[in-house]
């Protein structure tokens, strides 16, 4: 065996060595990965089952008053969840075609020195902490909330909130999301092949027909992604919301002083205790299983269109 061979082997050897050690840890990290969701999972579910089954499950997700503290008390949290639904998809119809259009004048239409402006700017909301949002909607949008509200509701027997209500939560909660969904999708886009383009634009269609026809539904999946984050985001927010809507529990409209899901939980905890504090647990189960429900359903869409694109 001459030294050349001696040393080949060595560095195979090695090499094989680096490979399995490798391998042991990036499997390491996916179980544990798995076993982070797994005992989140089977804490909520025993922190949050009991006082569905102390109180009624009818009771609680389909009661309407919520009276923690009363003689009689009542946990009814269905306007809650009703105003994390409402809420939730409202923010998304308001910022997922403003954040996929900027996305796509970020990484097709904007000139490079207009997109290293715009850029840097939206990745510093996204660094911006949620508080700040929570502040800037007290002194900004609840006034001209206020306003609205005196215009349309004069003269009637309305229960005036100063400005915060829905509305203003779900504006707060559109303008959080953004970064999320325009950098996620701007990845996504320049992620596409640059034969496509040239492809679209040699048959003869125009640069607005590539992007619409051509580019956007080759990066869906990294949009979808992008649009499953912003509900994450829009739907677990709490400490903006909690400083703009109000978080009074009642039916969601418009104008009225709404409490979301992670509001109801944040608000209250401090102080609960005994099946109170029970039940904040299960608006924690109810929100957790909301997300995972949402992100299930969509990675399942996702996977259906890609199964016909494939065919």
């Amino acid at each position: 065996m001459t030294t050349e061979t001696f040393s080949i082997r060595s560095h195979h050897g090695s090499k094989s060595g680096v490979e399995k050690a490798a391998q042991v840890i990036f499997t390491a990290c996916g179980f544990f990965a798995v076993l982070a969701v797994a005992s989140i999972t089977l804490y909520m579910v025993i922190s949050g089952a009991p006082a569905l089954f102390q109180v009624g499950i009818t009771d609680i997700l389909f009661g309407t008053v919520w009276k923690p503290d009363a003689a009689d008390p009542s946990f009814g949290i269905l306007y809650v969840i009703l105003t994390s639904i409402v809420g939730t998809f409202l923010a998304i119809l308001i910022g997922v075609p403003i954040g996929v259009m900027t996305a796509v004048f970020l990484a097709e239409v904007a000139p490079k020195k207009v997109a290293n402006i715009v850029r840097p700017a939206v990745e510093l909301l996204a660094g911006i902490p949620s508080v700040i949002y929570g502040l800037l909607g007290i002194l900004i949008l609840n006034p001209l909330m206020y306003k609205l509200e005196l215009i349309i509701f004069k003269g009637t027997d309305h229960q005036f909130t100063g400005g915060a209500n829905l509305i203003s939560a779900v504006l707060v909660l559109a303008l959080m999301i953004l970064p999320t969904v325009i950098n996620i999708s701007e990845s996504a886009l320049r992620a596409v092949p640059g034969h496509l383009r040239s492809a679209s634009l040699a048959l003869g269609a125009t640069k607005i027909q590539t992007i619409f026809q051509v580019v956007l539904p080759a990066a869906k999946s990294g949009i979808i992604t992008a649009i499953v984050l912003g509900i994450g985001r829009a739907i677990g927010e709490a400490m903006a919301i909690s400083l703009v809507s109000g978080s009074s529990v009642n039916i969601p409209l418009p104008f009225n002083s709404v409490r979301f899901l992670t509001t109801a939980i944040v608000s209250e905890m401090g102080y609960a205790s005994g099946l109170h504090r029970q039940v904040l647990f299960t608006i924690g189960l109810v929100l957790f299983a909301f997300i995972m429900l949402i992100n299930i359903s969509l990675t399942r869409i996702l996977k259906k269109g890609d199964h016909k694109n494939d065919r």
